[in-house]
């Protein structure tokens, strides 16, 4: 599907007696992907498919769709997935929104559940994860994907993920502790974007919120302080 092109009707028949689905990325490869896997399931009809926010707001107007899988990065220009989620919500409130993106940093996780996602994958995920979050947030549940889930507990309770390893520094969430421990490993900042699936920028940013929470005044003290709290051990 080009650019600006309309939302195309997947041509399934019955598909009021199925749930309604529309697939928004603007990568042609997985979108086709992700319509194929959802078409083939038993009670599930992809009716549309968006690349964009324009696209995907006139699906949901048009389809009037129980869940939508919605990417974050719709294109370097465009406005992103969260920005999408939050209009089409408010256009249309009874609608699911499940996002399933390569972005995991907690800034993107918190951004879409805030813009009212009720649920969140990474495009690792595999397809009967895929299926049972598309059922789960049709049905008014919340779903995280595991690895999301996790952080998302460390998050909120402070305490590093599951599988062991040292306590994270005060202050510190989860994406950061990560971000930190790999800079006391060695790692420059795009080897670290590389790692952790992120962007240059993010990890800079990720890096001085680091440096400003523990009063360090360079890469190198943040070093000492990680190493002396454990971290940096391959």
């Amino acid at each position: 599907m080009g650019a600006g092109t309309e939302p195309v009707a997947s041509g399934r028949e019955g598909a009021a007696e199925h749930l309604r689905i529309v697939v928004v990325d603007d990568h042609p490869v997985f979108r086709m992907g992700m319509t194929a896997l959802l078409g083939s399931l038993p009670g599930l009809a992809v009716v549309a498919e968006a690349e964009s926010m324009e696209s995907a707001l006139t699906a949901a107007r048009v389809w009037q769709p129980d869940v939508v899988v919605m990417d974050l990065h719709l294109g370097d220009r465009a406005p992103s997935g969260v920005a999408a989620t939050r209009e089409l919500l408010r256009i249309r409130p009874d609608t699911s929104v499940l996002v399933v993106t390569m972005l995991d940093d907690d800034d993107s996780v918190f951004a879409a559940m805030r813009a009212g996602a009720r649920g969140y994958l990474l495009k690792g995920a595999s397809p009967t994860e895929v299926e049972r979050a598309v059922r789960a947030v049709a049905n008014g549940e919340v779903i995280l994907g595991p690895a999301v889930a996790s952080r998302a507990v460390a998050h909120l309770t402070g305490r590093a993920p599951a599988g062991g390893g040292p306590a994270p520094l005060p202050g510190l969430t989860a994406r950061e502790h990560e971000v930190l421990d790999l800079v006391a490993r060695g790692l420059d900042n795009l080897a670290i974007s590389r790692r952790l699936t992120l962007s240059p920028k993010t990890v800079r940013n990720h890096l001085s919120n680091i440096l400003a929470k523990l009063q360090a005044a360079s890469r190198a003290e943040a070093i000492v302080r990680a190493r002396e709290a454990g971290l940096g051990d391959e």
